[in-house]
């Protein structure tokens, strides 16, 4: 316990180092003028030229003009919405079983390997498919993928815009961001027509970026407020399964048939003052990590045709493996910008002994837990949620968001760190000043942070996807769950 409370009173003062070193020598600075100067000589020292004042004070103007027109408008999350799948879309394991077995083009071996999948996957019976998939065939048309698109899309964004009470003239940009359906008219002109946005709104439509697009649709957001005055953005994230499922037998292909589900996301982001005061966070820094270097990250995850002409998502096997690279490289980079000055230190101290003194050691791994409050890891599988918990250490409450919403949701892809967000709030965890770290994976490979500040605590019930059911958990999931 002694050295549990001298290691906290070590971190204390590293961090506070320069805090401390500024009033020691500001405490000796008027120690020395009271004890050595006479009353004479504090008037001569005050007695300083009118003009010597007056250009001393025009500097400072000049200088503080300067930082207030250069520095960085902040960004602040304003509010945001999730879709809430209907009850007639929900897949049950006995009816994806039911409906496995009946489909014409999979065999047996098939259908075991995605119950073995589905058993050990993490997700609940309460997960949701687009209309279209419920049929025996399943019927991926493109009108069909555009009626999921509006549904999905329309309901999140229709959310919004009644939490906010926003006007939908007021939108000065918009970013859809949606990786394997790209149609034309694209997504992005789909909400221009439906609620009728400005003919001056700036859109954009992100496509093929995977999972984690909907962090770099935040962070085209952020970028584009900094250049923009007095704006707002709307941003939707979402992926279409209506025109991506797989009727093949390559395993590699079967595996997002199991885990991917609908969702989306409607999020206002704004650089306004007045919107400053009624928002719910403000961004605090965009990390995005792309490691693409080899052949090996451009395959981890891609669309490609089997020998049978069967379109579908291929994962590769070294996904993780990548994966732990990609996440290395963004913890690299976004660790200076959030951690205290002790774990800055102490890492530094472990690169220097290994790579210096060549000691034979494991790398320090800074504790992330004293920069964030909360966290919010892609819910792209169990898998993924168990190796991002093993490297940065987190407790299972750390990671309880990200499994709850696999469990209740599945991976809805670009969407699902928001339904985490959601269900931090909807717990009633989310305090004024918390700190919230984002970590989403996609194709490519990509990983990207964004970190998030609380600027208000969010009281509970809150409204959202986790309403009718928050109260039912956590629960806890099996390793293996009978089908």
């Amino acid at each position: 316990m002694e050295l549990k409370h001298l290691k906290k009173g070590c971190q204390y003062l590293t961090n506070n180092f320069f805090t401390f070193l500024i009033a020691s020598v500001v405490a000796a600075a008027v120690f020395e003028l009271s004890h050595h100067h006479r009353p004479e000589e504090w008037r001569y020292l005050l007695d300083v030229d009118a003009v010597y004042v007056l250009c001393g004070v025009f500097s400072v103007t000049m200088v503080a003009t300067v930082y207030c027109m250069w520095r960085p408008r902040p960004v602040y999350l304003v509010d945001y919405a999730c879709f809430r799948p209907p009850q007639n879309c929900r897949v049950p394991f006995s009816t994806f079983l039911e409906h496995a077995r009946l489909m014409p083009f999979f065999d047996e071996k098939s259908v075991r390997f995605q119950v073995n999948i589905l058993q050990r996957s993490g997700l609940g019976e309460e997960t949701c498919l687009p209309p279209a998939n419920h049929f025996i065939p399943p019927q991926p048309s493109m009108n069909a993928a555009r009626e999921e698109a509006e549904l999905v899309i329309f309901s999140a964004v229709d959310e919004l815009l009644q939490k906010t009470g926003l006007k939908t003239n007021e939108i000065d940009l918009l970013i859809v961001n949606c990786s394997l359906f790209s149609p034309t008219p694209s997504l992005s002109a789909m909400v221009v027509n439906k609620y009728k946005l400005r003919g001056d709104v700036k859109t954009y439509n992100l496509s093929g970026m995977g999972c984690s697009a909907g962090l770099i649709s935040v962070d085209l957001a952020h970028d584009l407020l900094q250049a923009h005055r007095n704006s707002r953005a709307l941003v939707v994230s979402t992926e279409i399964i209506t025109p991506n499922y797989y009727a093949g037998n390559e395993r590699a292909m079967l595996l997002p048939n199991c885990l991917f589900r609908m969702g989306a996301a409607a999020v206002l982001l704004s650089n306004r003052r007045a919107d400053g005061r009624a928002a719910k966070y403000r961004l605090a820094h965009v990390v995005r990590t792309h490691k693409g270097a080899d052949d090996k990250a451009y395959k981890c995850v891609y669309q490609e045709e089997d020998e049978a002409g069967n379109t579908g998502i291929r994962l590769s096997k070294d996904l993780m493996a990548i994966a732990g690279d990609a996440l290395k490289s963004n913890i690299t980079t976004i660790g200076p910008l959030v951690l205290p000055a002790s774990e800055q230190i102490l890492f530094l101290f472990s690169l220097i002994a290994r790579k210096v003194f060549d000691v034979k050691s494991k790398p320090y791994i800074p504790d992330f837990k004293m920069a964030f409050e909360h966290f919010c890891i892609h819910a792209g599988g169990r898998a993924v949620i168990d190796e991002l918990q093993k490297s940065l250490q987190l407790s299972d409450e750390h990671v309880e968001a990200s499994r709850m919403t696999l469990h209740r949701f599945g991976n809805t892809s670009s969407s699902s760190l928001w339904y985490e967000l959601n269900y931090i709030e909807s717990k009633g965890r989310m305090s004024k000043g918390d700190r919230v770290w984002m970590i989403g994976f996609g194709s490519g490979f990509k990983c990207n942070s964004v970190v998030w500040k609380s600027l208000k605590t969010v009281k509970t019930p809150v409204n959202g996807p986790w309403t009718n059911c928050i109260n039912r958990y956590p629960v806890h999931i099996n390793d293996i769950i009978k089908v």
